[in-house]
């Protein structure tokens, strides 16, 4: 995932309308929506975070694209090593963990 980008089926400010009646508290509802990369992470939600640069992903898309592309074809390459059953097992695992 990439370092500044969040994760969520719903916006803070629909969320806090939802669970708060006050669509105002919409950085409230964030941090207990743990969306953020940082965050998912340590719920091991997502297996790793792309660094971007600190003045933006605009300022150097090329090389953010690069280190995308270099991990996801390398965790491919890996997940490939495996057989069918042991990647089908860490699949539901992994999914086992979240809720």
């Amino acid at each position: 995932m990439l370092e500044n980008a969040i994760y969520s089926i719903l916006s803070p400010e629909g969320f806090a309308s939802i669970l708060y009646k006050d669509s105002t508290k919409a950085k409230e509802a964030a941090e207990n929506m743990k969306i953020t990369a940082q965050d998912l992470q340590k719920l091991d939600i997502i297996d790793h975070i792309v660094k971007e640069p600190k003045e933006g992903i605009r300022t150097d898309f090329e090389n953010v694209i690069t280190n995308l592309k270099r991990y996801i074809l390398k965790n491919i390459k890996e997940l490939k090593e495996l057989d069918t059953e042991e990647l089908l097992v860490q699949r539901y695992e992994k999914y086992r963990k979240i809720y």
